[in-house]
Order: C-alpha cells, then structure tokens, then sequence
C-alpha cells in the first residue's frame, strides 16, 4: 500500500478546500430581471387560482414565484394584474410545414409535398410557429410531414436564437411500410421518377432499426411510425423493434393509427402515444388508460368546414367522451396541417376546442390536456412548461379566466417565451428574438 506523508495530506487538503472555497464564492452569471404582476395565476395541473401573484424571471428562467416575493429594485416590472396568468399550451400532433390549401391542390396534401419544396415548406413551418407562439402555443409536436426534415430545422433554428417560435418536439420522416399514406404509381414508387421525402420506408427488420437510428441521428425528439397505414401494416412485434430502438437513443414513439386492429397492435406493443381516433373503442380505451397511453386523438371540429362531416364529428365527439370517461391520458392535438380563410395557424388550433365543449369535458380537464398532460406526452415536465422555479420562463395571459370558460383562450393577450417578451397587449413584439447570429446552444429542451 503507498503511503502519504501527513504534511503532503494536509496541504493537499489545504488546497482542495481553497479550491472549493473559490468555486462557491465565484458568483453566477448576472442577467436582467425581469418581475411579473400576475392578478390570477392558474395552476393547470390542481385547477387552482392564487391571485396577486409575483413571477420573477432572470436569465431566460423562473426564479420566484408566491404573493410575498419583493420586487428588486431593478428589475423590469410587467403589469398583468388585470389579466389571468397561467402557463404556455401545447398542441400535441401539428405539421407546421404542411400548408394544404382549396386552391390549387384541392385540399390534398399529396399535391402540396410535389408542388412546395422543403426550402419553402421550411419558411413556411417558421410562419406557422410565429401563428402557434402567437395564439398562446409554447410547445409544439410537429409530428412528420414536414419534407425534408424542415421540422428539425425549425426546432434548431429557434433553439439557437434566430426566430421566435415554440418549443419544437419534431419527429422527423414519418418510417412506415412501403408507399407511406400514400399510393404511388409504379414509376413514382419503383423508378423514383418524382420524389416524395414524406416517409421513410421501412419494411424489414433491419430497414426499421436503419430509419430510427437515422431520424435520431439527425435531432428527432420523437419518433413517428405509420402501424396500419397499408394493409400489412406493422405487427406486434415490429412496433416492439421501432420502441426497443427509439428508446436506445432516448426517445418514445407515436403510432399513426386508423384500424382498431392496429391500434390493438400498438397498445399490445406498449407504445408512448396514439395519433388520431379512427381506431379507437372503449376496449382500447380500457386499455391505454391502463398502460398510461397518450391519446392524441386530432378532433377536428364541425366549425372547420370542409375538414369534417357531420356523421364524423358526431363519431368523434362520442370516442372524446368515452376516452375522458375512461380516464386515458388526453393530450389536445390538432392534425392542423391546413389553411382556413381569414384564420392564422393558431387560430385554427384553438378552434379545436369546440369538439372537447361538444364532448362535455370539464374545463378543467381541458385546459389540463392543453398543459400539464402536453408536457408530459412532450416530455418537458422537468425542464419547461408548468411556472415553477428553475423551468424555462414560457406563460401567457388572457383577460377572462379559462377555467370558467376555456373560450378565454381565444384572446392571448400576453406571451413570454424564454423569458422574453413575444406578445404584449395583444401585439407581437418579436424584435428581441431576432438576432445576426445564434445565441443560444442547441439541444436545450
């Protein structure tokens, strides 16, 4: 055993503890603070109100909240008493760089990845992100259909300083079997004589693991997977292969689903979350609440005209229902890849209300799943989404209070995003989100 001299021990001591001493007193960094007056404060997640609230905010983050915090004497005071304060939404399955359209495709979105490049639909994905940050939407999946990767982009660009917009959790390419959702003609499909970047393809084991590793590779939050989009579809057992693999990398999968055979195939593999209501029962219901399977179930309201009829409307009202009497874990969740005259992205999104008020769902319950049940499927509960000290600083402010009636949410007066200041008395101010260069690292979540 190699001994040390007592003297040699105490100085090393002597040191170690210098060392220690200088790290403790080195201060953090300093940055502005910023001091919120909130009149009501909601907490989603109990269905509470605290009023006469204080927010503190310093370096993009929370760092007080409670109605006996003093306000520092320099700090930049924001006066909401007024208004009702409560934390960012999320909408659960959006494509913010799909933008189908009456004219000139017909509302088909087939059409619309031949006619717009990714390029374009990337620009277009940013535009869509300002509408989304502006109607109160702080976190958004974007959950495939997005060309080339623009939904990772997006995230990135936002994420390092150079548009406004919310926190991206992106899929990438959607991996299904042969063809996708789509059916192409033989030279599309085989000769690649027009390409179509909306799917990877992936029908053997070995293709599977490929398209996972490869949308990971290049920043998925999320992976996506067609199970029944054609009539193989995934089995049991594939769907296990494509979670085995995602979880490798950190992430949970979402199953696209329109059979109630696949959707058993995908609650029976133990998937993170289920995309759309087409094949959903009360059997499967029974079955993801159990497994504390998400449902995002994109339940297009009758008011969207053109997007839905009225049989089907009524067929989803009743599966909203039967979900929420279920207790399954209900995310809000749009599918609004479209444009609707006179109404901007996010207008579109919030118009999704109407279906879980035609449902009956408690206002509480709604504004839950719009909140606290979003970041839980989005995986931010412990960095950002709900106003506690230490998350990321996201809120936002409407005049009446949603918990009385969840139409409040149509007037998001106030939206602070990383602790700056995006909306202000119902106007845009994104200058200080715009920068000549990145500013922030990649990857925070």
């Amino acid at each position: 055993m190699t001994r040390i001299h007592p003297l040699l021990a105490l100085l090393a001591l002597a040191f170690t503890s210098r060392s220690l001493a200088a790290q403790v007193a080195t201060p953090a960094a300093i940055g502005p603070i910023t001091a919120i007056k909130a009149g009501r404060l909601i907490d989603p997640e109990t269905g509470t109100v605290s009023t006469n609230q204080i927010i503190l905010v310093q370096n993009g983050r929370f760092t007080g909240v409670g109605a006996n915090i003093a306000i520092p004497k320099d700090a930049q005071v924001i006066d909401l008493s007024a208004l009702t304060v409560l934390p960012g939404l999320v909408d659960a399955h959006n494509h913010l760089a799909l933008t189908y359209k009456e004219v000139p495709e017909r509302n088909s979105y087939y059409i619309t990845t031949i006619l717009d490049d990714t390029p374009l639909r990337a620009i277009q994905a940013v535009s869509n992100g300002i509408q989304m940050l502006s109607a109160g939407f702080t976190i958004v999946r974007d959950m495939g259909n997005n060309g080339k990767y623009a939904d990772i982009a997006l995230r990135k660009g936002i994420e390092q300083g150079w548009v406004p917009g919310p926190t991206i959790i992106p899929s990438g390419l959607i991996i299904a079997g042969m063809g996708g959702q789509f059916s192409p003609n033989p030279e599309m499909a085989f000769d690649r004589k027009i390409v179509y970047p909306e799917y990877l393809e992936a029908d053997t084991p070995d293709e599977i693991i490929k398209a996972v590793r490869q949308n990971a590779l290049v920043g998925a939050r999320v992976i996506k997977i067609c199970v029944d989009c054609k009539l193989w579809g995934y089995s049991t057992d594939e769907i296990k292969l494509v979670i085995s693999e995602a979880a490798k990398a950190g992430l949970k999968v979402e199953g696209h689903v329109q059979s109630v055979a696949g959707a058993h195939r995908a609650v029976d593999a133990g998937i993170w979350s289920i995309a759309h209501d087409n094949g959903m029962n009360d059997t499967i219901h029974k079955i993801m609440a159990q497994k504390h399977i998400f449902r995002a179930g994109t339940e297009t309201p009758i008011s969207l005209v053109g997007h839905t009829t009225e049989a089907r409307f009524k067929q989803t009202v009743v599966l909203l229902r039967n979900a929420w009497e279920n207790k399954v874990p209900l995310t809000f969740s749009t599918d609004a890849d479209y444009y609707v005259p006179g109404k901007t992205r996010g207008e579109v999104a919030i118009e999704f209300v109407e279906t879980w008020k035609a449902a009956g769902i408690p206002t509480g319950d709604i504004l839950r799943a719009m909140t606290t049940t979003g970041y839980d499927v989005s995986e931010t509960t412990k960095t950002r989404g709900p106003i506690k000290v230490g998350l990321f600083a996201d809120l936002i402010a409407v005049p009446g209070n949603p918990l009385q009636s969840i139409d409040a949410l149509r007037d998001v007066k106030f939206v602070l995003k990383n602790g700056l200041v995006f909306k202000r008395d119902g106007v845009m101010t994104p200058a200080a989100f715009f920068n000549g260069g990145p500013v922030n690292g990649v990857n925070a979540r």
